[in-house]
């Protein structure tokens, strides 16, 4: 009953009755945000204006992105304290995607703090704020201005290492968590980042000193050549290590490392399992057929791999080599043609999908695309040919067969128009389908064409002609 009485009270303007009701209705349902929203709409109409801020942090606690709330905070600060004032503003345009403007924020509440943990928290929003607008060099800067004063944590540390490590700076990311230690976060995050850097920067001997990782010293084993070693801890490791995606990554690596590649591949497939469509299945399934001298395989692998990192150029170059190796794989021939196609490249794709109906000369998919891309320079007699081929194995694709009456009508064909249309009627379920295919029936039954256009060809052949 308070929730419709606080309401009727807002309705006729008593504030300070509907304020108390909405209070009885939000200790009796603290989460509810329409409440909290309204207590701290009333709270600013009564002035009440630190209690109106206390209701909108609430709202920011269950929903970090309210905008309502931002807004309403940098009212409430916008006279009094310029420094949260800032901070807010700057968080709404965080929110909206203004990094630039967030950014701008954040530099003007830097210069008004008070205190080194108020400086610290305002400059490790702003080095984030960099690092997301992509500005690297800067939120480094900020980061190792944050990392000279007193008020850091871990965390501080852990994100410059790894913005050192994207760089492949790994000098640096040793010395940042190095720093950390000799700081007193001497912690198992900060050991595991520092056995990161060194695998990745190609010291696993190094990594293993600082790993209570256990796949992840077998990695190491595996990296320095311990192979045997490896695996015997591999098969000795706890059943539920057993279940995780790693585990099939490292039996690969040590199959690989082996020589035993059938077994590699063997375990790529069970990882696969857990982790579907990885960029690294495809990547480890690569190197093995490397080694194997699978070269098909090779590139075909690497051409997926490629496509999962976005590198589409890169698997193109791929996929040519592949089909240059074996060319009888038609869903490759298909991936290539649709990723030429994405890459603007219709000519060259079109040549994809005449050497699928040579090896498939009902494929529907090859025939339509050819059939669209004939239409697309104006080559209508070839577009005719690509969709009648459609309609010898399918008298009754309803796509095929109404692109074929209108290509009919593009050449003039105008009787072969007609007997299309007629049969598209036949059997056409949808009734504004129907209505236009009559409507063009009446129209070549009374000697016109709804088609008048010309094509490139058409136009070429009677310059030609003259």
């Amino acid at each position: 009953m308070s929730l419709q009485l606080a309401e009727q009270f807002e309705a006729n303007e008593q504030y300070e009755e509907a304020y108390r009701e909405y209070k009885k209705e939000y200790e009796a349902n603290p989460d509810n945000m329409g409440v909290l929203e309204r207590l701290g709409h009333l709270s600013m109409i009564l002035d009440k204006l630190d209690e109106a801020a206390s209701y909108y942090h609430e709202i920011l606690k269950r929903d970090v992105t309210n905008p309502l709330a931002y807004e309403q905070l940098m009212t409430i600060y916008e006279d009094t304290d310029a420094y949260k004032y800032y901070v807010y503003r700057g968080n709404k345009h965080s929110i909206e995607g203004k990094l630039e403007f967030a950014i701008k924020d954040f530099k003007k509440a830097l210069s008004l703090c008070d205190d080194g943990a108020q400086t610290a928290m305002t400059r490790f929003t702003l080095a984030n704020l960099y690092k997301q607008a992509g500005q690297d060099m800067k939120a480094i800067d900020e980061f190792n201005l944050l990392l000279e004063g007193s008020d850091v944590h871990e965390e501080m540390f852990l994100q410059l290492a790894d913005m050192y490590m994207k760089d492949e700076a790994y000098s640096s990311a040793v010395d940042t968590l190095m720093r950390a230690k000799q700081r007193g976060f001497d912690s198992v995050k900060i050991n595991e980042g520092l056995a990161a850097v060194y695998l990745k920067s190609g010291d696993p001997k190094k990594a293993i000193e600082f790993t209570n990782d256990e796949l992840l010293k077998i990695q190491c084993m595996l990296e320095i050549g311990q192979i045997e070693e490896a695996y015997e801890k591999l098969n000795n490791l706890p059943e539920e290590l057993k279940q995780v995606p790693r585990y099939y990554t490292l039996r690969a690596q040590y199959f690989y490392s082996a020589k035993k590649f059938e077994a590699a591949l063997d375990c790529i497939s069970e990882y696969n399992k857990l982790s579907p469509n990885s960029p690294l299945t495809y990547q480890m399934r690569a190197l093995v057929y490397d080694e194997m001298k699978d070269e098909y395989n090779a590139h075909l692998n690497w051409g997926r791999y490629n496509i999962l990192r976005q590198n589409y150029d890169i698997a193109v170059n791929e996929y040519l080599n592949a089909v240059q190796v074996n060319d009888n794989d038609i869903d490759l021939l298909f991936e290539l043609a649709a990723l030429l196609e994405s890459n603007k490249e219709v000519d060259h794709a079109s040549e994809y999908y005449v050497k699928i109906i040579k090896k498939d000369p009902t494929n529907k998919e090859a025939l339509r695309k050819l059939a669209a891309y004939r239409e697309s320079i104006g080559d209508y007699h070839g577009q005719v040919s690509y969709l009648e081929k459609i309609i010898e194995n399918d008298g009754n694709d309803l796509e095929a067969l109404k692109s074929l009456g209108r290509a009919y009508e593009k050449v003039r064909a105008n009787d072969k128009a007609l007997k299309v249309y007629e049969h598209y009627i036949e059997i056409v379920k949808n009734p504004s389908d129907y209505k236009i295919a009559k409507e063009k029936i009446e129209k070549l039954q009374n000697g016109g064409s709804a088609e008048e256009s010309e094509g490139l060809l058409d136009k070429i052949m009677k310059i030609f002609g003259k």
